[in-house]
């Protein structure tokens, strides 16, 4: 999976166990596009500080689905009913498998 794929991801599912100022410098940096310059000043933190900052954020946020594992279970489970759509002959149950998609 791509790095800012995969850093998005772990932000949705985890990202309000990180404090407020983790979560404003992390979505910045990952969501907003920001350059490390830029969220310094920002902040009024130096560039390496925002850097180890974003580096920490990843490292506890692997580290919550390391132990949860809840993006995995939502692949698995949004693989499964993509597939239940491939294969059904039921117009019924494509259906509710694209709202389930959709919801996910």
């Amino acid at each position: 999976m791509e790095k800012i794929v995969e850093q998005g991801l772990l932000y949705d599912f985890y990202g309000e166990l990180l404090t407020p100022h983790q979560q404003r410098i992390y979505e910045d940096a990952v969501l907003n596009d920001m350059s490390l310059s830029e969220i310094a000043e920002e902040q009024g933190i130096s560039r390496q500080g925002v850097h180890d900052l974003i580096r920490r954020c990843d490292k506890t946020l692997k580290g919550y689905e390391g132990r949860l594992h809840l993006l995995e279970k939502f692949g698995k489970v949004k693989e499964t009913v993509e597939q239940i759509e491939r294969i059904s002959s039921e117009e019924n149950v494509k259906l509710l498998a694209r709202k389930i998609l959709e919801e996910l």
